[in-house]
């Protein structure tokens, strides 16, 4: 019995910490999939007042967020065509602390943008439309995923 018991307690402070760190990188995974990427596109009703209006209003709510952010960056691509990029990233981006890579083909991506001289209450966006090569942030250095885009080219 005491052995089970010891086995249990050293299973707890080995493996308990990479649980954790795991499961809080899936979370980092899922925000970006879920704030990132919109694909297909979605509409927005007229109310908002434009794409970048209406999404900006739920990444608000997503990110539980009071302030208005200043640039949004959202692709409108597949998934699977963003992920590979992060499959083999040789490059460590030291500002970030992380794995990063660039993309060799171009994605559609809007860019949202705060409009400037308003209410601090309101939020208010523009949005650009446009085709770039992405400089992504990766989880680690194979078989990783999207976490981040720090750029574009």
């Amino acid at each position: 019995m005491a052995i089970a018991v010891a086995w249990l307690l050293f299973l707890q402070l080995v493996l308990e910490p990479t649980l954790v760190v795991d499961m809080r990188l899936q979370v980092i995974i899922k925000n970006f999939r879920d704030l990132h990427i919109d694909y297909p596109r979605v509409n927005y009703p007229v109310g908002f007042q434009g794409y970048c209006n209406g999404l900006m209003a739920y990444v608000r709510g997503k990110e539980q967020r009071l302030y208005c952010p200043n640039t949004h960056y959202v692709i409108h691509a597949p998934w699977t065509a963003i992920q590979k990029y992060c499959k083999y990233s040789e490059s460590f981006c030291d500002n970030y602390n992380e794995y990063c890579t660039v993309t060799q083909d171009t994605f559609p991506l809007t860019i949202c943008s705060l409009v400037t001289k308003q209410a601090p209450t309101s939020c208010r966006y523009n949005g650009t439309l446009t085709n770039q090569r992405l400089y992504l942030l990766c989880s680690r250095k194979y078989d990783a995923e999207p976490i981040g885009i720090i750029g574009f080219y």
